[in-house]
């Protein structure tokens, strides 16, 4: 295995649970560590270039897009984010003629952030059990642009995930359902939506370790990060940012341990049986 030990490039998103997670290793305070030249990209991107084989040497991609990827990268077991009480959320708009119950998104038009996202997986696994005659139209959207189109009336259904977890009532929308605790019903396992991998033909024992050293100091040291992760939070509340945080580091985002591995295996295994996504080698995984 080999490894530029002078410089190493990574895409990962400018939410606050990415930022806390690389703090230490993007300012240089993970000893041995290479230089780290960060690309801050909305995952749908990043899901992209992992796909063609064109990405970065370290990306943050959905779980969701692992099967696309895992021929080029390797998944690494920290770093990302998964997690319980966590999940996306399926979102309609308020009042009289909200969605109510899951059959009133029969043919409707729903808005999700991407094809190619644990959020779109667990919204079409639910929706196989729970709307039997068909959703309508799926539009991709920007995450941020979801909940102002459900408020505005442009479409029946929103997909949302992040920090609309904690702001959707401030638009005044109504949550059909939790897909996360759903999911953690269904299953019994954690949700898995970010996973951090890198190119096979690196040293990926050595970036974990770098990964999980910057975890620690951030836990360790958990003011160090904060003007860091507010300057990339697009305008989160400080109080929002921690919640975020708070909501999406966690034990997993150490080491994923074998609940973390059973529940991205039930994942993909399930997305494949409904044609959503390529079947996976499992011995591809570890």
């Amino acid at each position: 295995m080999t490894i530029n030990t002078q410089e190493l490039n990574i895409a990962f998103s400018p939410c606050p649970n990415d930022t806390f997670v690389f703090h230490a290793l993007a300012h240089g305070l993970v000893p041995g560590a290479p230089k780290l030249n960060v690309t801050y990209a909305d995952i749908n991107i990043t899901n992209g270039l992992a796909a063609e084989g064109k990405g970065p040497e370290v990306l943050k991609i959905s779980y969701a897009a692992l099967p696309w990827a895992l021929e080029q990268y390797k998944l690494l077991p920290c770093g990302g984010a998964l997690g319980r009480g966590c999940g996306p959320l399926l979102l309609t708009a308020g009042g009289p003629l909200a969605v109510k119950r899951p059959a009133g998104l029969t043919g409707r038009t729903i808005a999700v952030p991407s094809e190619r996202s644990t959020a779109y997986l667990l919204f079409r696994l639910w929706a196989a059990q729970h709307v039997p005659d068909g959703i309508g139209e799926i539009i991709v959207m920007p995450f941020d642009e979801i909940m102002p189109a459900v408020r505005d009336g442009q479409i029946d259904a929103g997909l949302v995930i992040h920090e609309a977890r904690f702001t959707y009532s401030s638009y005044g929308l109504h949550m059909l359902t939790d897909l996360g605790s759903w999911w953690e019903e269904d299953t019994g396992l954690p949700i898995p939506l970010g996973a951090i991998i890198a190119r096979r033909d690196l040293d990926t024992e050595a970036i974990t370790g770098w990964i999980r050293s910057s975890l620690q100091y951030a836990w360790d040291h958990p003011t160090a990060s904060r003007d860091y992760v507010l300057s990339h939070a697009q305008e989160l509340a400080p109080e929002v940012a921690k919640s975020h945080i708070d909501l999406y580091v966690n034990e997993f985002s150490m080491n994923l341990g074998d609940s973390g591995y059973a529940a991205i295996s039930a994942l993909l295994e399930r997305a494949a049986a409904e044609g959503l996504v390529p079947a996976v080698d499992p011995a591809l995984l570890r």
